[in-house]
């Protein structure tokens, strides 16, 4: 028994039937196509109809159904951050606290990447005039993105402790505000870049709390209580790290980041003002022909270090050497090994004996990210993340990109 039946006129010899069974047997809807002039019998009727001679004029062609058009994607369906961490919360992967954390750090970056792009509009370009606690001179925009972090960490409620590239010491979260999570960040790498409007970008970590730090943090008389308590809180290896992420700021506004499960990268889309997924598990290549390298301290380098450099420049039996590509925002240079592969280095040399990275907050994080992509971060001789920091602003030599690539320098070193 025919179910349903829809008769739609194609044309004056023509006819189409949709049924949503088979004449002979249940299958799929199907889109029947047969002669006006072609007598077809129809199915329990008593009534005969003479059958063209040459055969039964009826063609039929099975239809999706609406289960399986349910199961194609839409071309307006977008995943929002916000949207994916709900997900990953409801999956139990995280909890409500880390993603208001993650929200409040997002937030931060969309007001830091108007910043940027209205920086010589704004008269944010330039020096502010005042050094930081690592002797650096501050650009205004420096100053303005660490006040716009810490603002959002402080309102999300969520956070009990903060450290900045920019503060002499954490930052206890005023007790009325104050949260569980401990996040680190560096609220404008490659700031030195600003005034050329090159790639910027900013870089997080969040750790748990940790009462057993083994940080010798001494008997410094300019400490009280909780600044002491503060600086034990935050130091712990970048193993202890729950979430960890970067925001860079170029032609797009990249976000990337990981929860422990794989990376994924999302942008901003100016339409919506949210960042959408647009990359999901990503994996670092095993292998890369991009060194990125500032060769202008060459001179300053060890020979090991040297030698390695200098093999990396010979064409070979392939006769084509690596590729040099150094932007000088480790933002930047990193998001561009993730995706292309290779190694990205900031050596130790004879001015800067353990380089110029920062162990907490930039070398901990971003190898995280790298190792959740498949790669690896080592500061040329032990994997970053199993360093435990000393000091708030310890500085690393840093080695991250492509496990083949990471692993050859550190022969080189060895």
């Amino acid at each position: 028994m025919v179910a349903q039946a829809a008769a739609i006129t194609t044309s004056s010899s023509h006819l189409l039937f949709l049924t949503s069974c088979s004449l002979s047997r249940p299958s799929p809807s199907q889109l029947c196509v047969f002669d006006s002039k072609t007598l077809v019998p129809y199915p329990n009727s008593t009534s005969s109809y003479k059958k063209k001679r040459g055969g039964d004029g009826l063609k039929c062609m099975a239809v999706s159904t609406a289960s399986e058009a349910k199961t194609k994607k839409s071309t307006f369906e977008i995943q929002t951050l916000t949207g994916w961490l709900l997900k990953q919360e409801q999956a139990g992967v995280i909890d409500a606290e880390l993603t208001i954390v993650i929200s409040s750090i997002s937030m931060a970056c969309k007001q830091i990447a108007s910043l940027v792009q209205r920086a010589s509009i704004s008269n944010l370009t330039g020096v502010q005039g005042a050094v930081n606690i690592q002797g650096e001179d501050q650009k205004k925009l420096d100053v303005v993105s660490n006040e716009v972090f810490s603002s959002c960490l402080r309102s999300s409620g969520r956070t009990g402790i903060i450290a900045s590239e920019e503060e002499d010491v954490p930052v206890a979260v005023e007790e009325s505000y104050s949260g569980n999570y401990i996040v680190v960040f560096d609220p404008l790498d490659g700031s030195s870049n600003i005034d050329a409007a090159v790639s910027t970008g900013s870089i997080f970590g969040i750790y748990s709390p940790n009462d057993e730090c083994l940080a010798d943090i001494g008997d410094d008389s300019t400490l009280d209580q909780t600044e002491q308590r503060c600086i034990v809180n935050v130091c712990q290896p970048g193993n202890n790290l729950l979430v960890a992420g970067y925001c860079m700021y170029s032609s797009s506004v990249i976000f990337v980041l990981t929860i422990g499960k794989g990376v994924f990268s999302f942008s901003l889309d100016p339409m919506y003002g949210e960042f959408v997924l647009t990359q999901e598990n990503i994996q670092i290549p095993k292998a890369g022909k991009i060194y990125s390298f500032n060769e202008g301290n060459y001179q300053l380098w060890d020979d090991k270090l040297k030698k390695y450099i200098d093999d990396l420049k010979d064409p070979g039996p392939s006769g084509k050497p690596y590729s040099a590509r150094y932007i000088g925002s480790l933002v930047g240079d990193f998001h561009r090994t993730l995706l292309y592969g290779g190694i990205y280095g900031y050596p130790r040399d004879k001015k800067s004996k353990n380089g110029k990275l920062r162990l907490l907050y930039e070398c901990a994080p971003m190898s995280f990210i790298v190792e959740q992509a498949g790669g690896k971060g080592s500061d040329g001789h032990q994997r970053v993340l199993d360093i435990t920091p000393n000091e708030i602003h310890q500085r690393v030599p840093l080695y991250i990109g492509s496990v083949e690539e990471v692993e050859k320098l550190e022969k080189y070193l060895a």
